[in-house]
């Protein structure tokens, strides 16, 4: 996550259109990818796009999110998940994870709540919804008294160079971004090459404006 600075986060019930963005992503650049557990049956849609991307897209890492209780949080960990990002933070999902060694990154909103998520094993937190949070002046003063803690806003974010730099200034680890890195029009049309053109733009003002 820090080195690639960016984590796309994406959800959509047809298979076919999930491999298709997976793979937009892969050939512009991006190595960790969040499928959001948001409509009926997506267990079963990440668990086929799990073993398509072990063959086709090898490097990815490919975890998933909106994951609000550890029952699910179990699910897709034997559904191969590499990492658990959640809105929400309950102890008892730290646990399911910590347990089988998968990195679990929760939602937070206060210092408070990212100082108990790292007491319970969180090496990334998310804040979300980010922008609503406080922004980077947020980040900001949290990197103040805690310079160890590894920030990842989610909610807000988008892929320009006006809204990244100010977050990585604030000093984050890496950002989610979602709806703005997915033109919906691209997607209707299958422009998949577009798509990861985009990607690839996206990731190039990451690794430009990320604190080295």
């Amino acid at each position: 996550m820090a080195e690639t600075g960016m984590v796309p986060v994406f959800y959509n019930a047809d298979l076919a259109t999930c491999k298709n963005v997976l793979k937009a992503c892969y050939d512009g650049g991006v190595r960790v990818f969040e499928f959001t557990n948001r409509g009926d049956f997506a267990h079963e849609t990440f668990g086929e796009l799990n073993k398509w991307a072990a063959k086709e897209t090898p490097e990815m890492m490919l975890g998933v999110g909106s994951v609000v209780d550890a029952g699910t949080a179990s699910l897709y960990i034997q559904l191969g998940a590499s990492f658990i990002v959640s809105p929400v933070l309950k102890p008892d999902m730290a646990k399911v994870c910590n347990s089988r060694k998968i990195l679990w990154s929760p939602g937070c909103g206060s210092l408070s709540e990212i100082n108990y998520a790292e007491e319970l094993g969180a090496e990334v937190v998310k804040i979300f919804p980010a922008t609503q949070v406080g922004g980077p002046e947020f980040v900001k003063a949290v990197k103040g008294p805690c310079p160890w803690t590894s920030i990842m806003p989610t909610g807000g974010v988008e892929p320009t160079e006006e809204n990244l730099k100010p977050w990585f200034d604030a000093g984050v680890a890496c950002v989610g971004m979602g709806s703005k890195l997915f033109p919906t029009n691209l997607i209707k049309e299958g422009k998949w090459e577009e798509l990861a053109a985009g990607v690839r733009e996206a990731m190039a003002i990451v690794q430009r404006v990320k604190k080295k």
